[in-house]
Parts: C-alpha cells; sequence; structure tokens
C-alpha cells in the first residue's frame, strides 16, 4: 500500500545489454502508480525509439460513451514517462523524470480501443538528451504522442520531459 510522501522503491536496473521485461515494468509501475492498473493498458511494445501501449477504452469513457479527454491526456504524459524512464534505464541511469511541460490537441472521438504511440520529437533528441546529461549531470526531452483508435489520428500530445541530477 502506497503512502503519501514516501517514495516507491525503484526497480532495478537491467543487467548490461539487457532490455528491461515490459511485464515487469508494467507491474512495477502499477505498484508505484496506484492508477496505472486501472488504465486498460493491455500491451507495451518498444520498437526502436518508438514505445507502444495498446489500450481498452472501457475504463476511460466518459458520458458520451466515448475517450474522456482527461484520461486519454494522462496516459499520453505517463507514456512520455515511461518512455524516458526506459531510455534511461537502457543506457544505465536511474535518475528521477519529471514533466515540465504537457500540450494535447484532440482531432476525434476515441470510439473503441485504441494506441498510444510516443516518439522523440526531433531525430536529435535523444542525442541531446545524452549529451546534456554528460555535461550538466541533468537534461530535457521533448516527445511526441498520438493515440490511434484505428487508422484514425484521435490525438496528438507533447511533452518535454526533464531528467533531475543524480541524488
Amino acid at each position: 500500500m502506497r503512502e503519501i510522501g514516501i517514495p516507491h522503491p525503484r526497480l532495478p536496473l537491467p543487467a548490461p545489454g539487457q532490455e528491461d521485461d515490459p511485464n515487469q515494468f508494467l507491474s512495477w509501475l502499477g505498484e508505484a502508480i496506484p492508477m496505472v492498473p486501472a488504465l486498460g493498458i493491455r500491451e507495451m511494445s518498444r520498437d526502436g525509439d518508438s514505445l507502444t501501449w495498446a489500450l481498452s477504452l472501457i475504463p476511460s469513457l466518459n458520458d458520451k460513451g466515448t475517450g474522456f479527454g482527461g484520461a486519454l491526456a494522462g496516459q499520453t504524459t505517463l507514456l512520455g514517462w515511461c518512455w524516458t524512464t526506459l531510455w534511461l534505464r537502457r543506457h544505465g541511469l536511474t535518475r528521477d523524470v519529471v514533466v515540465a511541460e504537457a500540450t494535447q490537441r484532440f482531432l476525434a472521438p476515441v470510439t473503441g480501443d485504441y494506441r498510444l504511440v510516443c516518439v522523440p520529437a526531433t531525430d536529435d533528441a535523444t542525442a541531446r538528451l545524452a549529451e546534456r546529461l554528460e555535461l550538466h549531470g541533468r537534461g530535457r526531452i521533448a516527445l511526441v504522442q498520438r493515440l490511434w483508435c484505428g487508422d484514425t489520428l484521435c490525438l496528438e500530445a507533447r511533452g518535454d520531459y526533464a531528467v533531475l541530477p543524480a541524488s
């Protein structure tokens, strides 16, 4: 049971050269952030610099029977946090990540199960983050999250995530 003001223990870093097990990471995330099990995440996958969640719409329904904007915005923000955290873990770094800024643009109603895809906002974003971490011990990265319901782009979000200095 989580307590207010008490940090949740970090997930140990994967062995050098190993990737995080998506199921283990999602299990830890559900313990660290109590609302996560209620989000309807069915699957998490990574392909290159892309992190994708497959989600059920049922937990995020609004009064109209479509996706509730606040829930969808929260999911985009959390997916960006996960992207940044997993990128750091692949590079052997344990750091705190916080969202510094987030915006959403709703394009179409979400009418069924959907997928959220998160990628860096620019081709050189990860190289710039790595350079800032090396030079300053902290950094920031801009990410884009897109919500697809079938072939329809329903939501596009952007978030800037700050990587804090090692404590």
